[in-house]
């Protein structure tokens, strides 16, 4: 990669507002449901499975076809092309199940009528028969049956752990529990389909991945890419859940605009989208753990069972990055994990932030915070005993080497700065004197690779128009769903031209633009998007600073880029100039942008590999109260610290540490998920699923960004990765939450919460700490 042209920097690594942080508080920012229709549009819902596991006798939908507004119904027999939107080679998740259902909440078809409305109540009059079949709820019930796979399996090894094991004075056994998630972002799946002449037809689609839903789109429909565009503006929230799952409404809108040539729009029910779609999956994690008297681990086996769902999606690399992240910030001598992305008749699992590496990570606490509480000790001297090294004992269990590590700083800096040692002493105290409340601290640290683990996702393309009064037209792969990834990328453009924010008009994605792109997935959105438009960016400034020096006879040297213009010698011409002369000398003012990430591998069959560009790291301090009559409780202050090397934009840098760190302890301590025993997601609206409210926010939340980070290697700004890692910070909850349970037997006993942690959950782990005390 060549080296930034040295400019005087006027955006970057400055505070910025979102720039549709006005429009989101005003209301003014358009989302798919927003756009006005054109006369004639139809509505498309989608008719669900209200069965498990079954075959399907028959369907009658002569009810439908004849309710008010209805002007037909699709079904398998309607697609021209493939009936899959799966985004592995398995083509194994049909648009409408065919023959046999595998989960509550599986499409079986989909009405459209003239309104939402009416498509909405045709769809429950279809009689539906069916032939029950056994079924498989989650990962213990899918072990039972034999553990049938969705996908190739993993395993990681390196090192003897058959001899790390026989030399290990000490031992932790066990498993651990951790629940799934939903997405519950704010928009839900929408799709919006407007045909056009001959195969074309664009699609308004919130997703994450444009260029897969054009695929798939395309496939079902047996046309080629280029007669499909997929166009993302915004979406309102994403999360992992709008990667993959999209594809099936953008396939339905899709299917009906062609067919009946009108446009056509799908917009699920709150509940019927938490049935039919996606979520992070569930673990059990059982885990042998050798250790001496220190506490330093020696060896570590363990095997990682995921409630996949009905067919492959995403699972595979899911659970391929929990086994990336079995480590943490921890050096195992000798490790062998292994993934199991099992069956089960519930709904497809798929992305959610961290996507996997956030389970690996957790059960890693777990093993911890047992020998901790073995040996007596405080977990965070557990921890730090176990860290990578920096010279020495810093090789992954996918063999590569952790050669970024700054883990004991930030973890020293977070002791001291949020008093650690003095409050830990306080709650031990409190803890002493109060039988009825408790209080835990806790301090856990979080390290995070950054890249696809497939490594072709690691790449991005960009278009850059600068037009001759001045002006910039921005166009990238990435999407943005409220996490500022369109700001960030015009602080570069705006940053390489050395001109105001507001010159930059930042463009919906679109794949009539920018082709071929990755998913906004696994934290690389301004690292790949910001690199491909600065690239743009350069090729444009080039050819600006020949023209000038041709055009004021002096050597390109004498062209200095800086804040408004190029200074030309002793002359300064300002950009709207520049570009202006440079259109009437026919210099080209438009470049295609392109980066792809170096220095990374990954062999999958071997388990080595280079996988990671490099690491983000963090941690968090949490300390909690809570009642054990109850079991409920309150997390009282939380302080973090985290790497994101030199932001390019500290206030949303910030803001995505804070919400991250919200919805992760959301995942770990209220967001539970429960089927019940006819296979049916019973908590699939907000009366009854509890994603975290403005009031369960600490009261004391102090967030800080390591200022003195600078990333080692070439990134847009040296900036580092912050979507995904500090969602991982909220496990100091879980482990707080521990102590003040293990405090009920003065700490005799390791409290092994499972998760979430619910008032429920820590009830009756005081319970089980008042029976091992007697």
């Amino acid at each position: 990669m060549n080296k930034q042209s040295p400019i005087t920097l006027t955006t970057l690594h400055t505070n910025t507002r979102h720039d549709s942080g006005p429009k989101h508080v005003t209301g003014t920012a358009e989302y798919i449901d927003d756009m006005i229709e054109p006369v004639g549009t139809m509505h498309a819902y989608l008719g669900l499975s209200t069965r498990a596991h079954a075959e399907i006798v028959s369907i009658d939908f002569s009810a439908v076809k004849a309710a008010p507004g209805v002007i037909g119904v699709l079904t398998a027999e309607d697609i021209p092309g493939e009936n899959d939107v799966s985004p592995s080679h398995k083509h194994d998740e049909p648009i409408f199940a065919e023959g046999k259902v595998q989960f509550w909440g599986q499409p079986l078809f989909a009405v459209i009528a003239e309104t939402r409305d009416a498509a909405r109540r045709a769809a429950h009059l279809a009689a539906v028969d069916y032939r029950d079949l056994d079924w498989l709820p989650d990962v213990r019930s899918a072990q039972a049956a034999g553990g049938k796979l969705v996908t190739e399996p993993l395993k990681l090894e390196r090192g003897d752990v058959a001899a790390g094991m026989a030399s290990a004075p000490r031992r932790a056994q066990g498993a651990i529990t951790i629940g799934g998630q939903d997405h519950f972002y704010l928009e839900g799946h929408i799709a919006f389909a407007i045909p056009g002449e001959d195969e074309d037809v664009v699609i308004h689609s919130s997703t994450q991945h444009p260029s897969e839903v054009q695929l798939m789109v395309a496939q079902v429909l047996a046309i080629r890419h280029n007669a499909v565009t997929i166009n993302v503006r915004r979406m309102g929230g994403g999360f992992g859940g709008k990667e993959t799952q999209g594809n099936l409404f953008a396939a339905v809108a899709a299917l009906a605009a062609k067919k009946w040539n009108r446009a056509c729009k799908i917009r699920p029910d709150r509940d019927d989208d938490m049935q039919a779609t996606g979520k992070r999956h569930d673990f059990v994690v059982e885990y042998d753990v050798g250790y001496d008297d220190t506490g330093r681990i020696l060896a570590v086996d363990a095997v990682y069972g995921a409630r996949a769902g009905f067919s492959s999606d995403l699972s595979g690399p899911v659970t391929d990055r929990a086994l990336f992240h079995a480590d943490n910030a921890y050096w195992y001598p000798a490790v062998r994990v292994r993934s199991e992305p099992l069956y089960t008749n519930t709904v497809s699992n798929t992305a959610f932030r961290g996507f996997g590496g956030p389970q690996g990570m957790m059960a890693a606490e777990r093993w911890i915070e047992d020998i901790a509480y073995a040996l007596g000790k405080d977990p965070l001297e557990i921890r730090k005993a176990n860290f990578y090294g920096t010279d020495i004992d810093n090789v992954t269990p996918y063999h590569q080497t952790v050669s970024d590590n700054v883990i004991h700083r930030v973890v020293d800096e977070l002791e001291a700065s949020s008093d650690y040692q003095a409050r830990r002493r306080a709650v031990l105290d409190f803890n002493a004197t109060n039988a009825v409340l408790k209080k835990g601290i806790a301090l856990t640290p979080v390290k995070f690779g950054i890249s696809f683990t497939a490594t072709w996702y690691n790449q991005a393309g960009a278009l850059v128009h600068v037009y001759k009064d001045g002006s910039i037209h921005l166009s990238h792969g990435g999407t943005e769903m409220g996490q500022g990834l369109y700001i960030k990328v015009a602080q570069v453009v705006a940053d390489a031209f050395g001109v105001n924010l507001d010159t930059v008009k930042i463009m919906a994605t679109s794949t009539g633009k920018v082709p071929n792109t990755s998913a906004t997935a696994a934290s690389s959105g301004s690292d790949l998007n910001g690199m491909a438009a600065w690239d743009a960016c350069e090729q444009i400034k080039a050819r600006l600073v020949a023209h000038a020096a041709k055009l004021y006879d002096v050597d390109a040297v004498d062209c200095r880029w800086v804040t408004g213009g190029l200074d030309i010698g002793k002359k300064h011409v300002p950009f709207a100039e520049l570009a202006a002369s440079a259109y009437l000398n026919r210099v080209q003012l438009s470049a295609a942008g392109f980066y792809k990430t170096p220095n990374i591998h990954w062999d999958r069959a071997t388990g080595k590999g280079h996988p990671f560009y490099y690491f983000a790291y963090g941690a968090s301090v949490s300390e909690v109260t809570i009642d054990t009559l109850s079991g409920e409780y309150t997390v009282d202050r939380v302080d973090i610290l985290h790497d994101v090397g030199k932001s390019l934009n500290p206030a949303i840098d910030i803001g995505q540490v804070e919400g991250g760190f919200i919805q992760g302890m959301g995942w770990l301590t209220t967001e539970e998920l429960v089927w019940d025993g006819k296979g049916q997601l019973r908590t699939h609206a907000p009366s009854t699923y509890k994603i975290p409210l403005a009031s369960d926010v600490p009261p004391v939340f102090n967030v800080r960004l390591a200022e003195w980070s600078v990333n080692k290697e070439p990134t847009i700004g040296r900036s580092k990765a912050v979507g995904e890692p500090p969602l991982m910070l909220a496990m100091s909850v879980v482990e707080a939450l521990g102590m003040a349970v293990a405090s009920v037997a003065d700490y005799r006993h390791a409290p092994q919460l499972d998760t979430p942690v619910t008032p429920e959950r820590v009830l009756m782990g005081v319970e089980r700490m008042k029976g091992a005390s007697t």
